[in-house]
């Protein structure tokens, strides 16, 4: 018997293109905000759908969506602040729990602290479970597979290619990521490293460079436990701006400031007035002017290229609407291999999880 999709945050850009994605998949998902209003609205627009309301700001709200075997998919960010009542809520009921952060932070926690309180209650936590980070722990497990043992490194960078605009939510978790430290796996374990401390500069074909900041991402919590001989993970993400270059620098000022409680303080407040405001995302149309690239490469411990991934396809945006709605249609099939913190490949396997990619959109073109 399948279990329910419960969608939180289903009024928030994110959510709403989520529920957009289930129910043209066939799914029915239940949905979940604090505005009983807009759900109402929404609801009816695809075809009536049932609706529960529910606020972080009341956990009890949230705990009482989800029961056993339900998929809670939670997006209400940014997941450092807002997070954990979704995230508790489906381990105390023993669910399967899909979100759709970035956050290098909150998926730490979610590895780290909540996966031994799922282990022991049964229930499956699938974070960081949109674009930020799966075709990146698709691809890195593609190139280390095909590599062998002989890889002790992989590096995996993401690429957006034209211009789409960013939602509010993104805006709010990029400045939670920037204010928090971030990690790194080096030397066969995990590191705490501040966001953007490496910038790397990326041919793509495309007749200019490209550079990208280092960042904490779910494959270095992931692909060492799938690749004991790894000794390094590096994750990078594209960025654009004359700033990029200067990142190491401007991430170890903030560093250093927000260790004095004055001083994160007006970080805080100078870095949300940029967001504040920023309601929605792009719509179709700029979406459909942009799309995505991921490369991952393998190599062994002296230096030697052994195997490169490049994975391709729409704006990260949509592929995020589309995986979260693919993940949890298996997830409620009973498709999910096991209790804890799970990475993509552990939740799904290498096939299936490259399957459900190439079905969001993204697939691989070398």
């Amino acid at each position: 018997m399948a279990g329910r999709i419960v969608l939180f945050g289903a009024t928030g850009y994110t959510g709403e293109m989520t529920a957009r994605a289930l129910v043209a998949r066939g799914a029915r998902p239940v949905l979940a905000a604090r505005s009983a209003e807009r759900l109402e609205r929404l609801a009816d627009d695809l075809g009536g759908l049932e609706t529960r309301v529910a606020d972080v700001t009341r956990p009890e709200t949230v705990r009482a969506l989800v029961q056993d075997r339900d998929v809670l998919v939670s997006t209400v960010g940014p997941f450092l602040r807002w997070g954990a009542p979704a995230i508790e809520a489906a381990i105390d009921a023993s669910a399967v729990y899909i979100d759709s952060t970035g956050e290098p932070a909150f998926i730490r926690r979610a590895f780290e602290h909540y996966g031994q309180r799922a282990e022991r209650t049964g229930a499956s936590l699938l974070t960081a479970f949109a674009y930020d980070w799966v075709p990146g722990n698709l691809a890195g497990a593609l190139a280390l597979s095909e590599a062998g043992e002989e890889a002790t490194r992989v590096q995996v960078a993401y690429f957006g290619q034209g211009a789409a605009g960013r939602s509010g939510g993104t805006q709010a978790s990029l400045i939670s990521a920037l204010l928090e430290p971030s990690f790194a796996f080096r030397g066969g374990r995990l590191r705490t490293e501040r966001l953007g401390a490496r910038v790397r500069k990326f041919d793509l074909g495309d007749s200019r460079g490209r550079l990208a900041i280092s960042v904490g991402g779910s494959e270095h919590l992931t692909l060492p436990a799938l690749h004991s001989q790894l000794q390094q993970v590096d994750v990078l993400l594209g960025m654009d701006g004359a700033y990029v270059r200067y990142m190491p620098l401007i991430s170890a000022v903030v560093a250093g400031a927000t260790t004095l409680p004055q001083a994160r303080a007006a970080l805080e407040t100078v870095l949300g007035r940029q967001a504040k405001g920023s309601t929605g995302g792009p719509d179709e149309a700029a979406r459909s002017r942009s799309s995505s690239a991921v490369l991952a490469t393998a190599y062994a411990a002296d230096g030697r290229e052994l195997n490169a991934v490049r994975l391709e396809g729409p704006n990260s945006y949509t592929f995020g609407f589309e995986m979260l709605a693919w993940a949890a249609i298996a997830a409620a099939a009973g498709n999910v291999d096991g209790p804890g913190a799970l990475g993509p490949v552990a939740a799904f396997g290498l096939h299936e999880l490259e399957v459900g990619v190439r079905a969001a959109g993204i697939e691989r073109v070398r």
